[in-house]
C-alpha cells in the first residue's frame, strides 16, 4: 500500500501537534498533513509525563522569546484551539520559579537578570533577608539571594495541552495515525518516503522528525547523527503535615526542584553527567529519593524532615548532548527533512512558537516571527554549543 502526503509528522506529542496545527492555521499553506502516532494513548510519551513547567528565566534571549511566546499564546489559547467555539483550559496556573544561589552564584544570578530585564521579563533579585521574610519556612543560612519570576511563569496540564493542539488539527484536516515508522527513503538527497512497520510506504513532499527521546533513531535512518538522547528523569511526589504556604516552584542550588501540587508537592534533580545514561525503560529508583533529594529537601525547608513518599514516576528527556537546547529546522543537505528535536526538558513550553516557527519555515522558507536560525542543525556539524545557564 502506498499513500502521497504533503508533509509527514514523525511523532503525535506536543511537539508534532503543534507543528500541524500551526501548519493547517498558517496563511499560505494548502498541503495535506499525516501526523504518526506510535503510541496514540501518549501514555508512555514524553508530554504526559512531563512537569508541566512554564518560565521565562533563561540566559539564553531565544528560549526567552520562546517562553513569551508561550505566554501570548496561553492568553489567546481559546481563540486558537477551541472547536465549536467551546472554551479550553489546560490547567495553566500561574506562580513564580524562585532559583536560589550561593554567593558563587551571583555574578551570574545578576548577569541573567540584566538579560531577561532588557527582553520584558518581569523578574526581581532578592537578597539573604529577602528570601527570611518571603518564605519563613525556609532555611537561608546557606544562601546569598534568588531570583523569583513575578510574573508571567507557571504550571499547566500537559497533557491537555497535547490533546487540545491535536483535537484542533484533527478539525482542520490534520490526519492522526496510529503507526510506527521504521524507515526512510532518501534519493537525490530528497527524503521520498517513510518506510511504516506494517509494510506500507507514505510519501512525502517533507518529513519532520518529532519523535522526542527516539529521534536519533529516526535521523540515523537517513544517515544523520542526531545528537538527541533518551535521558530517564524521575518526578516524586510526597505530603508533609506542617504547611508551607506561598511556595513558588523552587531550584536549589544543588539542582534539587520542588513545587506545590495541590495538597502536596513534587520533587525531582537531574544526576549529574557521569551518573546519566542513555535509558529507555520506566523503572523509578527510590534510593535517589532516599540518598540525594529528600536530605537537601529537608536542609532548604525544615518541615519537609518528616514527609511521606506518595507516588512516583519516570519520564525521559529528549536530552541534547551538544548543548541542551533544541535543534531546529531543516537538514543543510537533505533539505525536506527538518527537526524539532533535543529539547531538554523545554519541550512544552517551547512547543507553541517552536510549531509557529516549523511552519513558517516549510510555508515560507524562513522565519518571519521569531528568528530561531541560532538553533539550526548546522551549530552541530560545527560543534558550536549554545550555553544555556539556567537548565533545570
Amino acid at each position: 500500500m502506498e499513500a502521497t502526503q504533503d508533509i509527514v509528522i514523525i511523532g503525535g506529542g506536543v511537539i508534532g501537534s503543534s507543528i500541524a496545527y500551526f501548519l493547517k492555521s498558517m496563511a499560505g499553506f494548502d498541503g495535506s498533513i499525516t501526523v504518526l502516532e506510535k503510541d496514540p494513548s501518549y501514555e508512555f510519551g514524553s508530554t504526559a509525563r512531563s512537569w508541566g513547567g512554564v518560565r521565562q528565566q533563561f540566559s539564553t534571549p531565544e528560549n526567552i522569546l520562546m517562553s513569551q511566546f508561550m505566554q501570548e499564546f496561553l492568553g489567546q489559547i481559546t481563540h486558537h484551539l477551541a472547536i465549536d467555539d467551546t472554551p479550553v483550559d489546560v490547567g495553566y496556573r500561574e506562580y513564580g520559579y524562585l532559583f536560589l544561589a550561593e554567593d558563587r552564584h551571583i555574578p551570574l544570578l545578576y548577569t541573567n537578570n540584566a538579560i531577561q530585564r532588557k527582553l520584558g521579563v518581569n523578574v526581581g533579585l532578592l537578597d539573604s533577608d529577602d528570601l527570611a521574610r518571603g518564605y519563613p519556612w525556609m532555611n537561608v543560612s546557606d544562601l546569598a539571594g534568588g531570583s523569583l519570576g513575578l510574573s508571567g511563569e507557571g504550571r499547566l496540564d500537559a497533557y491537555s495541552l497535547n490533546q487540545a493542539f491535536r483535537k484542533k488539527s484533527i478539525s482542520l484536516g490534520v490526519r492522526f495515525l496510529k503507526a510506527e515508522a521504521i524507515g526512510l527513503e532518501v534519493e537525490a538527497k530528497q527524503v521520498s518516503a517513510v518506510l511504516l512497520k506494517d509494510g506500507s510506504r507514505l510519501r512525502s513532499g517533507y518529513v519532520v522528525n518529532a519523535a522526542g527521546p527516539t529521534a536519533s533513531e529516526v535521523a540515523g535512518w537517513a544517515g544523520i547523527d542526531l545528537p538527541v538522547r533518551s535521558r530517564k528523569r524521575f518526578a516524586f511526589s510526597f505530603s508533609c503535615r506542617t504547611e508551607v504556604s506561598g511556595c513558588p516552584l523552587v531550584i536549589d542550588p544543588s539542582g534539587v526542584h520542588f513545587s506545590p501540587e495541590g495538597r502536596q508537592f513534587i520533587a525531582g534533580c537531574s544526576p549529574d553527567p557521569e551518573n546519566d545514561p542513555d535509558c529507555s525503560d520506566f523503572e523509578i529508583d527510590y534510593g535517589w529519593f532516599e540518598e540525594h533529594i529528600w536530605p537537601i529537601l529537608a536542609h532548604r525547608v525544615p518541615a519537609f524532615e518528616s514527609i511521606k513518599l506518595e507516588n512516583a514516576w519516570a519520564g525521559h528527556y529528549a536530552y541534547n548532548i551538544l548543548d541542551q537546547n533544541a535543534i531546529l529546522g531543516s537538514h543543510p543537505e537533505i533539505t525536506n527533512f527538518f527537526f524539532a528535536n533535543g529539547f531538554s526538558g523545554h519541550g512544552l513550553q517551547q512547543s507553541p512558537a517552536v510549531g509557529h516557527a516549523i511552519a513558517e519555515l516549510i510555508t515560507h522558507g524562513e522565519y518571519r516571527t521569531l528568528d530561531l536560525s541560532r538553533f539550526s542543525f548546522s551549530r552541530v556539524t560545527a560543534g558550536d554549543a549554545i550555553l544555556e545557564r539556567n537548565i533545570v
